[in-house]
C-alpha cells in the first residue's frame, strides 16, 4: 500500500527551505523510488579562507612530505586534517 504524501510547503527564500528540512523527513513528502540519480561532476564544496599560525618547523616538515607525495603543501595539509577529522568522528560514534 502506497503511503500519503504531504504536500511540501512554499517557501519565502532559501534559509526559511533549509530549516524545515532540517526538522522534517523528506520521505514523508517524496516519493524517493522515482527518484533519478545525478551526477553533478563539477561541483566543488564551498570554500572558506581562514589565518591559520603555525611553527615554522611545523610547515617545512609539511613541505618536505608534500614533496614526497608531489603534492601542494597546502593540499596536504588540508588530507591530513579530513582524514583527522573523520577518525575523530568514528571514535566518538
Amino acid at each position: 500500500m502506497k503511503k500519503k504524501l504531504k504536500k511540501a510547503p512554499k517557501f519565502r527564500d532559501e534559509a526559511e527551505e533549509r530549516r524545515f528540512w532540517a526538522s522534517h523527513d523528506s520521505a514523508n513528502y517524496l516519493d524517493w523510488s522515482k527518484a533519478n540519480s545525478a551526477r553533478l561532476s563539477k561541483l566543488r564544496p564551498t570554500l572558506k579562507t581562514i589565518s591559520l599560525r603555525l611553527p615554522a618547523a611545523l610547515i617545512a616538515e609539511l613541505k618536505v612530505l608534500a614533496n614526497r607525495r608531489d603534492v601542494p603543501y597546502q593540499s596536504l595539509l588540508k588530507t591530513f586534517l579530513a582524514e583527522r577529522v573523520r577518525d575523530e568522528w568514528k571514535a566518538s560514534a
